[in-house]
């Protein structure tokens, strides 16, 4: 039994052909490590800004709305300041942004692993959910992916499935074809919904690893 399941898994995993990539976390150095690090900087409890994002109502509305679009970065850096202030951690909100990304930094091994994949034939679409300005300084996301979604843009913010079914559309390919890498698992829990696979990202090595033989790649 093992091995046509085995054997399954293979003919399911040839089906897929196309990527669908996430930026922060992934292209770049750890967000949760990169707020974590912001919030140790300001004297407090290092893991306040996760803890209001993740737990605060009024915190959580204001991300959905700035990843929607709905306010820009700087409503957004307004509110979240007075959460933070709110919570005993007292900060400018002009730059909040910025400085709480501060701490990121480009993987270029994963922008290695992304060119190798296009040039074996993949297409590739970012899926970010946008936070901030600036935040894809430093990376021509024309020479990245074939196909660029960013949740401000288009109205809807990861884990929606529609935002997934967007960038399968740009790139002209099923939801079953796809593959989405990110580091959080509840965002490939949303792609998993319209049938993309998932790869949690924890390193370029090992995403590497995860895609090199259902896409033809060195490991």
């Amino acid at each position: 039994m093992a091995s046509v399941e085995n054997a399954v898994e293979n003919v399911v995993d040839r089906t897929r052909t196309v990527v669908l990539v996430d930026f922060g976390g992934v292209i770049t150095s750890s967000v949760l490590q990169a707020f974590t690090d912001f919030g140790a900087s300001l004297g407090g409890d290092p893991h306040l800004p996760l803890e209001l994002l993740g737990r605060d109502q009024p915190s959580r509305t204001l991300l959905a709305d700035h990843e929607c679009g709905r306010i820009d970065a700087e409503a957004f850096e307004r509110g979240f300041a007075e959460r933070l202030r709110v919570h005993g951690a007292v900060v400018a909100a002009e730059g909040l942004t910025a400085r709480m990304q501060a701490g990121m930094s480009i993987d270029q091994d994963m922008l290695a692993l992304l060119g190798d994949l296009r040039a074996a034939g993949h297409p590739v679409a970012l899926v970010s959910n946008s936070f901030g300005t600036g935040t894809y300084d430093g990376v021509d996301l024309a020479t990245v992916a074939d196909a660029v979604v960013i949740s401000a843009e288009v109205g809807i913010r990861k884990p929606s499935r529609r935002i997934y079914a967007i960038a399968c559309e740009r790139l002209r390919a099923d939801p079953g074809e796809a593959v989405m890498i990110d580091d959080l698992q509840q965002n490939l829990d949303g792609a998993a919904r319209i049938g993309i696979g998932g790869v949690l990202h924890t390193s370029a090595a090992d995403t590497r690893r995860q895609l090199a033989e259902r896409f033809g790649i060195s490991a």
